[in-house]
């Protein structure tokens, strides 16, 4: 059996270009774009859904495959794809800057380990709250939304037609503006209450000069910012539950199409 040249750049460009937007997608959604995660394994399942979106995405007419034009295309699929990561990736930031600025006001922001998503370190109340985000991402089918959301995108921005416009884009940027938003509302009880434990510890100081407060504060202050966090762990849920529908109505709007 003999295939032409063409029949072969056809079939190269029908999975370059999907393979390129899905790409940018795992590059920046939750969970796939962390560093644990194997780039062989990225790769395999990012070639896995190109095929299969490869028969429902009409063909992309390309007489050269190495060109400055296919070059251009496959750059403009990759952008749209981390456009649609970027909105899930600052859902899951959201927590981990609230666990930040939780760790700073508790005093426990000296124990810091590794971020395997960036790859750097960040207080171990940051981590414990990205490791809660990724599983409610996974138990709420997140990773299917998302898969979702890029197969709708070749309906929304077809490879040969329009992509994100200059408002779509500001859109995106403001959206990154929630993540502080939203981590400051989540954060915002144990701030309080850490700020009524430092008042006590000003009237303890006041009534009782001899006492050191600063060797007993700094323990009091740790011990009172963990019951605060285990107290104020069963909103987790509700937070992120709200963030997440927001941001799948957001990527609903930048698409135009909303999943049934």
């Amino acid at each position: 059996m003999v295939y032409e040249l063409a029949v072969i750049n056809q079939f190269l460009t029908d999975m370059m270009l999907p393979f390129m937007r899905i790409s940018g997608l795992f590059a920046t959604m939750i969970g796939m774009s962390a560093k644990s995660i194997s780039p062989t394994v990225r790769g395999l399942l990012t070639v896995m859904l190109a095929l299969i979106i490869m028969p429902v995405v009409p063909p992309v007419p390309v007489e050269n495959l190495v060109s400055i034009g296919t070059f251009v295309i496959a750059a403009k699929e990759v952008l749209i794809g981390v456009g649609i990561g970027f909105i899930s990736m600052m859902v899951l930031n959201t927590f981990v800057l609230a666990g930040q600025i939780i760790a700073m006001q508790t005093g426990l922001g000296f124990a810091s380990i590794v971020d395997p998503v960036n790859g750097i370190n960040v207080p171990a109340v940051g981590q414990f709250y990205l490791i809660l985000a990724t599983l409610l991402f996974w138990t709420l089918d997140g990773h299917l939304a998302m898969i979702e959301m890029v197969v709708i995108s070749f309906e929304a921005f077809p490879i040969v037609g329009s992509w994100w416009t200059g408002q779509q884009l500001l859109d995106i940027v403001h959206w990154g503006s929630w993540m502080f938003v939203a981590s400051v509302t989540l954060s915002l009880a144990p701030i309080v209450s850490l700020l009524i434990v430092n008042l006590a510890f000003g009237i303890m100081t006041k009534a009782a000069p001899q006492l050191n407060i600063f060797s007993i504060g700094f323990s009091i202050a740790q011990m009172m910012g963990l019951t605060i966090i285990w107290i104020t762990l069963s909103n987790f849920t509700m937070h992120f539950n709200e963030l997440w529908e927001r941001a799948l109505q957001f990527m609903c709007e930048l698409l135009a199409v909303c999943p049934t």
